[in-house]
């Protein structure tokens, strides 16, 4: 798929943006009553309201004839009929057959897949309910107490966001502990207040092969194991979600407690798949299961919807309209609610991961803008971070805020006061503050007349920064599943656009790859390496600093001066050595 630049819609746009750049929200909300009923829609127990957009009629039929002429239909049905959509790798994008719970059969390459997905839920429908039971014991007899999920990237990211904004959900006896960096506080800290005999690690990693995945595995099985000096009690205490049985044997983990995961399943898309191991352990198969559901629905629905009533399309369109036609390049996160305060994060990988892409499918460099960056975080905190930008800064935002009617928590009226502060910036970022506004508040208020002249200028801002409102009754999993689901599907539809692959990852490998290099320098294995005189004199520093390997064979342009090493401090914790 080549750029969409040459089409007579792009065009059309670039033209249109150019009408719509001087119209304020002010007057479209001024002139039409309606205009909420016009633009704004429910399905899968979301209220998606887009009416605070700079658009009219007229930026929506653009943008479905944009949506048209990519052949988004088609594409949507190459994914949900196991087409290898990921078409650098060869591979479909088939995260919607995880959450398939029908009979419609789903294929690739010809097999139906949906039979090993069936297998693999009820192996966790099993493992769940035995530990939830206190039926699965650690190596001395005791229940599990605690579950650890050591993971990166999607195998990270999506179950702790999910386990964390389903806490009202949880089994009450247990705990759950995520970690992903390998940094080894990480992981020191968590075990810190955990017991050996009650503790299940889940290990997370499709190739059982991946750097900080395994390092922290290994820490935490010389941790369980400096208790009881049996490696067979491994078993007991570990479990793995990955497709390579041979490593995981190795390990120590039994074979038959591997849950599967296929290479149609990309890491930021498998929170779906036994990836969601903890997610299941915490509020039990059933709710699991309705956490799929709430997704499937999301599925059908922009499977079927027309695009004129179709959420993930509309959202993706709206993204296209600012991001290519506005030059605004970034777009924020905002839940207000406490449980969803790892969404962004868990979207800043989905999105960014998927869509930060520089080729078209032809190999042809993008020339266009992709990607946005996304970012942000809970509210109320962030207003009083930074909503000032948003408010008055030169740069523009489109944001996204996400708030339950209903809390899983109603204390007196702390919800009504978090709705209404989540409306309230809304309606702010759409009206802004106008000059003959501040002068009566001013007055009213009993400033001299000088004083208001110096701060008017100060106090007045221009409103007409767009921004989405989603609304659910309550946060449940299942409609937490169909909130992901219609980010996915909003990623895809982009990528469909703009003409990139939104499956695949190739630019994270690089820095794998000379961080393997960088690591044998550290240790003083291999001094072969040919680097920038910066990231040279780095390596060097660090090995002097530390101590660990004699630096003499780096070669340096010049040497490093300005710096002695005291001694070093180690922290304690031998046992993770």
């Amino acid at each position: 798929m080549d750029s969409p630049k040459e089409l007579a819609e792009w065009t059309e746009l670039q033209m249109h943006w150019q009408e719509m750049s001087s119209v304020h929200m002010r007057d479209l909300f001024a002139v039409d009553d309606q205009r909420f009923d016009r633009y704004s829609l429910e399905a899968c127990g979301l209220l998606f309201d887009y009416s605070k957009n700079i658009i009219n009629s007229k930026t929506l039929d653009l943008l479905t004839s944009l949506a048209d002429r990519r052949g988004l239909a088609t594409k949507i049905q190459q994914m949900f009929s196991g087409e290898p959509i990921n078409f650098t790798e060869q591979r479909p994008a088939l995260h919607i057959a995880l959450r398939n719970r029908t009979d419609y059969p789903i294929a690739v390459n010809g097999k139906d897949v949906m039979p090993d997905v069936d297998r693999v839920l009820q192996q966790m429908r099993i493992f769940t309910e035995a530990v939830r039971s206190g039926e699965w014991l650690g190596y001395s007899g005791k229940r599990i107490t605690d579950v650890v999920n050591i993971g990166i990237g999607g195998s990270h990211l999506g179950p702790m966001m999910v386990t964390k904004a389903l806490k009202p959900y949880h089994h009450p006896d247990l705990g759950f502990h995520f970690v992903s960096n390998i940094d080894g506080t990480h992981l020191t800290e968590t075990l810190k207040k955990l017991n050996p005999e009650t503790t299940l690690f889940i290990v997370s990693s499709k190739s059982f092969t991946t750097q900080e995945t395994l390092s922290n595995a290994h820490a935490a099985r010389r941790w369980l194991l400096s208790g009881i000096k049996d490696g067979g009690q491994v078993a007991r205490h570990f479990v793995a979600v990955s497709a390579n049985s041979k490593k995981v044997a190795a390990f120590g983990i039994n074979p038959d407690n591997m849950f599967s995961i296929w290479d149609w399943v990309g890491g930021r898309y498998s929170v779906w798949s036994a990836i969601g191991l903890p997610i299941a352990i915490a509020i039990g198969m059933d709710q699991f299961v309705e956490f799929l559901n709430g997704a499937r629905e999301m599925d059908q629905h922009f499977r079927t919807a027309d695009f004129s009533q179709n959420m993930p399309v509309i959202m993706a369109m709206l993204g296209v309209w600012y991001n290519n036609f506005a030059s605004i390049n970034n777009h924020a996160i905002m839940p207000y609610d406490q449980y969803l305060r790892l969404l962004p994060d868990y979207l800043q990988q989905t999105d960014m991961e998927s869509n930060g892409k520089g080729k078209h499918a032809n190999g042809d460099d993008v020339t266009i803008s992709t990607g946005p960056i996304i970012w942000g975080s809970v509210g109320a905190d962030a207003q009083h971070a930074y909503f000032q930008l948003f408010h008055q800064g030169r740069q523009s935002t489109t944001c996204d805020f996400i708030v339950p009617v209903r809390s899983h928590n109603e204390l007196g009226d702390h919800h009504q006061k978090l709705l209404a502060n989540c409306l309230a910036q809304t309606e702010a970022l759409l009206m802004g503050r106008s000059a003959h506004q501040v002068q009566h508040e001013m007055r009213l208020a009993g400033y001299p007349g000088d004083e208001i002249k110096r701060l008017l200028p100060h106090r007045t801002f221009s409103g007409n920064r767009p921004s989405n409102t989603i609304l659910m009754e309550q946060i449940t999993p299942a409609t937490l599943g169909s909130l992901i689901a219609l980010y996915e599907h909003k990623i895809f539809v982009q990528g469909v656009i703009w003409g990139i692959n939104s499956f695949d990852q190739w630019g994270v490998e690089l820095g794998k790859e000379l961080a393997g290099v960088i690591l044998a320098e550290m240790k003083g294995q291999s001094s072969e390496a040919s680097h920038d005189c910066s990231t040279m004199n780095l390596v060097r520093y660090c090995q002097l600093v530390r101590g660990d390997t004699k630096p003499a064979a780096m070669k340096l342009d010049k040497p490093l001066t300005g710096y002695k090493m005291t001694g070093s401090q180690h922290s304690t914790g031998p046992t993770l050595e």
